[in-house]
């Protein structure tokens, strides 16, 4: 299956589109400037400058003498990846010294049902197979040692940026991996809060991988926990992590979705649907109803919930109908959070934590308040709580009934 892009520059097929993302990861590999000369077609101005900076950014740290890091006094531990939306096992309060968190994480292309209904599918681009990529959690302090993996039958290359970490572009000018390549990045937690990371291997791929899922999130937290404004300790039950996730899906001229056969055919009409800045889907966890029915959360009557949600690419505006934000922090955990919150603010490119204790039992939406994207484009969840009803906080006085006039 052969498209053309950039009409007049280049012609696209898988491979090209492959050749096309390697100019920013060649710079990485040691003589990668005559290789990348040799390998990646031309690219248009608009995406010049970006692929720059991260050729830039991997050429700096070659010639760098900078001396090893101290890694005295650290201790190491294995964390276990799970996939959304579930944790990590985690300690809230940290115990002893810092550590250095390794952790390992494979670029999968999958092809995953994003609406059963329509038949909308994407060759998905994932960290662990899963849109989100798996939550980390570290404490402020810590070292997060990844080792990074591109199987050998990808048909693309990939790398990551980190927003909570610091230099070379969220370690996405050290981390490109071509298929059947590894790396090992490690990185200080210096600053506590949510953070998000994505794939960015340069100039157009940069959206194209975000908008095909490639994100994820990373929780910082305090040493010594999280605490509210006048400095009382807060603690959470469980954590639901959410990733909301815009597509932008090609559609035929019947309007009917398109499919492709292999990650990256969908490369020219991707773009040209992205252009439109109007997502054809805004889900939760990949796809429509991927916490809804037999997916939905659960929680019990007192339990307290931190719902940890990213969105790499868009602003949003979650809200939980018939609860709250009991503490929400927006920016980070260095901030008091903010209290009692009926809906809270996702900057996009962000991750934000909000934590509630549920009162009443029954099902919970958890939405986009941008209620066109919540309702029509897919993004809701729903909680599921178990427990009694407490009539002092509602009642139904009256049953509907008909009336006279």
């Amino acid at each position: 299956m052969t498209k053309f892009t950039n009409p007049g520059l280049m012609k696209t097929n898988r491979r090209n589109v492959l050749r096309g993302s390697m100019l920013a990861g060649a710079a990485a590999m040691a003589g990668a400037t005559a290789i990348a000369r040799t390998r990646a077609p031309k690219i248009n101005a608009i995406n010049e400058t970006s692929t720059k900076l991260y050729k830039a950014a991997a050429e700096q740290t070659a010639d760098s003498t900078a001396k090893p890091a101290d890694l005295s006094g650290y201790t190491r531990v294995k964390q276990e990846l799970v996939a959304p939306p579930f944790a990590p096992v985690h300690e809230q309060v940290a115990t002893g010294g810092p550590k250095i968190i390794e952790i390992t994480m494979e670029t999968t292309e999958r092809l995953m049902v994003v609406d059963e209904d329509t038949g909308a599918s994407v060759w998905a681009l994932t960290y662990n197979g899963s849109v989100p990529g798996p939550l980390i959690i570290c404490h402020e302090g810590d070292m997060v040692e990844l080792t990074l993996r591109n199987p050998v039958d990808s048909m693309m290359e990939h790398n990551i940026d980190f927003h909570a970490s610091t230099g070379a572009l969220g370690g996405g000018g050290l981390t490109h991996v071509y298929p059947g390549e590894e790396t090992v990045l490690r990185w200080k937690a210096t600053k506590p809060g949510c953070f998000t990371y994505h794939c960015a291997p340069g100039g157009a791929m940069i959206p194209y991988h975000v908008t095909h899922g490639m994100n994820g999130a990373v929780m910082v937290l305090p040493r010594d926990g999280l605490k509210d404004k006048d400095g009382n300790q807060l603690r959470y039950d469980k954590i639901a992590y959410i990733g909301e996730q815009d597509y932008y899906l090609p559609v035929d001229e019947n309007g009917d979705y398109k499919t492709y056969e292999v990650a990256g055919d969908d490369y020219s009409d991707s773009i040209e649907a992205m252009r439109t800045l109007i997502p054809t889907h805004s889900v939760f966890n990949g796809a429509v109803g991927a916490l809804t029915g037999e997916n939905a959360l659960t929680a019990k009557v007192g339990e307290t919930v931190m719902m940890i949600h990213n969105q790499a690419n868009r602003d949003s505006r979650p809200h939980l109908i018939g609860g709250h934000g009991n503490f929400v922090w927006e920016s980070s955990f260095t901030d008091a959070p903010l209290q009692d919150m009926e809906t809270w603010f996702v900057r996009g490119g962000c991750a934000v934590a909000a934590m509630y204790t549920f009162e009443q039992p029954g099902v919970y939406a958890y939405v986009n308040h941008n209620l066109i994207e919540g309702v029509l484009l897919g993004a809701t969840a729903h909680f599921v709580v178990e427990g009694t009803w407490d009539n002092a906080l509602m009642e139904q006085v009256v049953a509907p009934r008909s009336f006279e006039t």
